[in-house]
């Protein structure tokens, strides 16, 4: 398992990465302060703090996939 911080900081971002993360078959999570939950769900990270990066958790099967993410990635 690795993790690398991602910028979401507005609504469209937010929207181009789930939809970016919702084709890619491994398994994400966002981790914020406390909180962890699935990548996948836009309902999910907009109740998190964007005015901060938080860190995108890739499970092993997933890292693979980080050239679709490299828009968000700081």
């Amino acid at each position: 398992m690795s993790g690398i911080y991602i910028d979401l900081k507005n609504g469209q971002l937010v929207k181009a990465f789930v939809d970016a993360i919702s084709g890619l078959r491994g398994s994400f999570k966002i981790k914020a302060d406390r909180v962890l939950l699935d990548a996948k769900s836009i309902m999910g990270i907009y109740t998190l703090d964007l005015s901060k990066p938080v860190l995108l958790v890739i499970e092993p099967d997933a890292e693979d996939d980080l050239d679709l993410l490299k828009e968000f990635i700081l």
